[in-house]
């Protein structure tokens, strides 16, 4: 899931959660993360992206607030279905 480019830029005047949950929206938005992949785990994901474990937890919970992920206990978070364009 990583670029080159770091995701967390501290000097921004944006909190870093939500830098990581735009950095995964655009992911899916660019369809890198396709509906239905699985993102990789809390630890996985805040040790590439070098940021502190509960960050990656705030960022998720930002996502699912989006309506982009879906969070099933035990099992894991995924990207969901678009919704149907009326």
């Amino acid at each position: 899931m990583s670029d080159h480019e770091p995701v967390v830029d501290p000097s921004r005047p944006v909190y870093v959660y939500v830098q990581v949950a735009d950095h995964i929206a655009g992911l899916i938005a660019s369809g890198k993360l396709a509906p239905g992949a699985r993102l990789e785990g809390e630890r996985e994901l805040a040790e590439q992206l070098g940021v502190a474990i509960g960050t990656v937890r705030r960022a998720v919970e930002e996502l699912r607030e989006r309506g982009l992920v879906t969070t099933l206990p035990g099992k894991g978070t995924y990207v969901v279905e678009p919704p149907a364009a009326e």
